[in-house]
Protein backbone atom coordinates (compact mmCIF):
# COMPACT_ATOMS: atom_id res chain seq x y z
CA UNK A 1 0.00 0.00 0.00
CA UNK A 2 1.47 3.18 -1.12
CA UNK A 3 1.75 6.06 1.56
CA UNK A 4 -0.42 9.13 0.98
CA UNK A 5 1.00 12.81 2.37
CA UNK A 6 4.06 14.77 1.85
CA UNK A 7 6.87 14.03 2.87
CA UNK A 8 8.96 16.05 5.68
CA UNK A 9 11.62 17.77 3.21
CA UNK A 10 8.84 18.89 1.33
CA UNK A 11 6.56 20.55 4.67
CA UNK A 12 10.04 21.86 5.68
CA UNK A 13 10.54 23.40 2.03
CA UNK A 14 7.20 25.16 1.44
CA UNK A 15 7.57 26.18 5.42
CA UNK A 16 10.53 28.45 3.94
CA UNK A 17 9.55 29.62 1.36
CA UNK A 18 6.07 30.73 2.82
CA UNK A 19 8.20 32.51 5.62
CA UNK A 20 10.51 34.43 3.15
CA UNK A 21 7.22 35.29 1.16
CA UNK A 22 6.00 37.05 4.61
CA UNK A 23 9.01 38.25 5.12
CA UNK A 24 9.90 39.79 1.42
CA UNK A 25 6.15 41.30 2.01
CA UNK A 26 6.63 42.90 5.64
CA UNK A 27 9.70 44.30 4.39
CA UNK A 28 7.73 45.92 1.51
CA UNK A 29 5.06 47.49 3.33
CA UNK A 30 7.17 49.22 5.92
CA UNK A 31 8.74 50.97 2.90
CA UNK A 32 5.96 51.97 0.98
CA UNK A 33 3.84 53.10 3.91
CA UNK A 34 6.00 55.30 5.44
CA UNK A 35 6.37 56.38 9.29
CA UNK A 36 2.87 55.81 11.51
CA UNK A 37 1.39 59.13 12.05
CA UNK A 38 -1.71 60.55 15.00
CA UNK A 39 -4.49 62.83 13.73
CA UNK A 40 -6.85 64.49 15.48
CA UNK A 41 -10.17 65.56 13.59
CA UNK A 42 -12.95 67.33 15.03
CA UNK A 43 -16.29 68.01 12.59
CA UNK A 44 -19.82 67.98 13.21
CA UNK A 45 -22.30 65.48 11.29
CA UNK A 46 -26.01 66.22 10.08
CA UNK A 47 -28.35 63.20 10.51
CA UNK A 48 -31.55 65.16 8.99
CA UNK A 49 -35.23 62.87 8.64
CA UNK A 50 -37.14 66.13 7.89
CA UNK A 51 -36.83 68.77 5.94
CA UNK A 52 -35.69 70.21 2.50
CA UNK A 53 -32.43 68.38 2.35
CA UNK A 54 -33.27 65.24 4.13
CA UNK A 55 -29.91 62.88 4.60
CA UNK A 56 -30.60 59.94 6.24
CA UNK A 57 -33.90 57.61 5.24
CA UNK A 58 -35.34 54.00 6.40
CA UNK A 59 -35.12 51.69 4.23
CA UNK A 60 -36.14 48.81 6.05
CA UNK A 61 -37.85 47.69 9.21
CA UNK A 62 -38.81 44.03 10.83
CA UNK A 63 -42.63 43.36 11.33
CA UNK A 64 -42.52 43.65 15.10
CA UNK A 65 -40.35 47.24 14.77
CA UNK A 66 -43.17 49.64 15.94
CA UNK A 67 -43.98 47.47 18.81
CA UNK A 68 -40.46 48.20 20.49
CA UNK A 69 -40.03 52.04 21.56
CA UNK A 70 -36.22 51.55 20.82
CA UNK A 71 -37.51 50.86 17.30
CA UNK A 72 -35.74 47.40 17.15
CA UNK A 73 -35.09 46.48 13.47
CA UNK A 74 -34.95 49.54 11.96
CA UNK A 75 -32.01 50.22 9.20
CA UNK A 76 -31.34 53.90 7.85
CA UNK A 77 -29.41 54.80 5.31
CA UNK A 78 -27.22 58.03 5.48
CA UNK A 79 -25.42 60.38 3.34
CA UNK A 80 -25.10 62.86 6.24
CA UNK A 81 -22.54 66.06 5.97
CA UNK A 82 -20.26 66.54 8.11
CA UNK A 83 -19.38 70.23 8.55
CA UNK A 84 -16.37 72.17 10.43
CA UNK A 85 -18.87 73.67 12.77
CA UNK A 86 -22.26 72.87 14.45
CA UNK A 87 -24.63 75.01 11.48
CA UNK A 88 -25.82 73.48 8.72
CA UNK A 89 -24.01 76.23 6.80
CA UNK A 90 -20.78 76.08 8.23
CA UNK A 91 -18.12 74.98 5.77
CA UNK A 92 -18.92 71.21 4.18
CA UNK A 93 -15.90 68.94 5.03
CA UNK A 94 -17.03 65.42 3.30
CA UNK A 95 -20.33 63.22 3.83
CA UNK A 96 -20.76 60.16 6.53
CA UNK A 97 -22.66 57.91 4.26
CA UNK A 98 -23.32 54.26 5.45
CA UNK A 99 -26.00 52.72 7.36
CA UNK A 100 -27.40 52.35 10.90
CA UNK A 101 -29.51 49.64 13.01
CA UNK A 102 -31.39 49.88 15.89
CA UNK A 103 -29.83 46.90 17.42
CA UNK A 104 -31.36 46.65 20.76
CA UNK A 105 -34.16 46.06 22.44
CA UNK A 106 -34.11 47.56 25.64
CA UNK A 107 -31.61 50.50 24.77
CA UNK A 108 -31.57 53.31 22.44
CA UNK A 109 -28.45 51.73 20.52
CA UNK A 110 -27.59 51.47 16.51
CA UNK A 111 -25.03 49.28 15.30
CA UNK A 112 -23.49 51.76 12.77
CA UNK A 113 -21.42 51.20 9.64
CA UNK A 114 -20.20 54.34 8.56
CA UNK A 115 -17.77 55.88 5.84
CA UNK A 116 -16.32 59.46 6.66
CA UNK A 117 -15.66 60.85 3.00
CA UNK A 118 -13.38 63.84 3.27
CA UNK A 119 -14.07 66.49 0.55
CA UNK A 120 -12.08 69.20 0.74
CA UNK A 121 -9.18 70.25 3.35
CA UNK A 122 -5.80 68.57 4.32
CA UNK A 123 -7.51 65.15 3.88
CA UNK A 124 -9.83 65.66 0.68
CA UNK A 125 -10.04 62.49 -1.31
CA UNK A 126 -9.63 59.97 1.90
CA UNK A 127 -11.84 58.22 3.80
CA UNK A 128 -12.11 56.64 7.46
CA UNK A 129 -14.27 53.70 8.47
CA UNK A 130 -16.14 53.37 11.56
CA UNK A 131 -17.98 50.07 12.72
CA UNK A 132 -19.78 50.20 16.00
CA UNK A 133 -22.44 50.77 18.74
CA UNK A 134 -23.46 53.82 19.01
CA UNK A 135 -25.00 54.32 22.62
CA UNK A 136 -27.03 57.26 21.66
CA UNK A 137 -28.48 58.47 24.90
CA UNK A 138 -24.92 57.97 26.34
CA UNK A 139 -23.22 62.00 27.00
CA UNK A 140 -20.09 60.42 24.88
CA UNK A 141 -20.19 57.06 22.82
CA UNK A 142 -16.78 55.54 21.83
CA UNK A 143 -16.86 53.70 17.90
CA UNK A 144 -13.84 52.16 16.33
CA UNK A 145 -12.33 53.25 13.38
CA UNK A 146 -11.19 50.20 12.01
CA UNK A 147 -9.47 51.49 8.73
CA UNK A 148 -9.24 53.91 5.71
CA UNK A 149 -7.46 54.92 2.93
CA UNK A 150 -6.15 57.66 0.80
CA UNK A 151 -3.65 59.74 3.41
CA UNK A 152 -5.73 57.02 6.07
CA UNK A 153 -4.40 53.98 4.66
CA UNK A 154 -3.96 51.62 7.71
CA UNK A 155 -5.94 53.80 9.93
CA UNK A 156 -7.09 52.49 13.17
CA UNK A 157 -8.22 54.43 16.14
CA UNK A 158 -11.63 55.78 18.07
CA UNK A 159 -14.26 58.28 17.66
CA UNK A 160 -15.88 60.08 20.23
CA UNK A 161 -19.54 61.07 19.93
CA UNK A 162 -21.72 63.58 21.29
CA UNK A 163 -24.55 64.80 20.52
CA UNK A 164 -24.91 68.62 19.70
CA UNK A 165 -28.19 69.25 19.38
CA UNK A 166 -31.79 67.08 18.46
CA UNK A 167 -34.60 67.93 18.25
CA UNK A 168 -37.19 65.28 19.22
CA UNK A 169 -40.13 66.23 17.27
CA UNK A 170 -38.46 65.39 14.07
CA UNK A 171 -35.21 63.53 15.00
CA UNK A 172 -32.55 65.47 12.94
CA UNK A 173 -29.44 65.73 14.91
CA UNK A 174 -25.99 67.57 14.87
CA UNK A 175 -23.72 65.02 16.36
CA UNK A 176 -20.13 66.58 17.14
CA UNK A 177 -16.93 64.11 16.67
CA UNK A 178 -13.39 64.40 17.88
CA UNK A 179 -11.99 61.18 15.94
CA UNK A 180 -7.96 60.14 16.64
CA UNK A 181 -6.66 57.84 14.36
CA UNK A 182 -3.00 56.21 13.78
CA UNK A 183 -2.23 55.69 10.03
CA UNK A 184 0.45 55.94 7.67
Amino acid sequence: MARKGFSAATIAAVALLLLVFLHIAAVQAKVKLGKAKISHLHFYFHDLLVGENVTAVQVASAPTTDNYFTKFGMVRVMDDWLTEGPEGTSKMLGRAQGIYVSASQEKFQLLMATTFVFESGKYNGSTLAMVGKNAVVEQVREMPIVGGSGLFRFARGYALAHTHSIDLKTGNAVVEYNVTVLHY
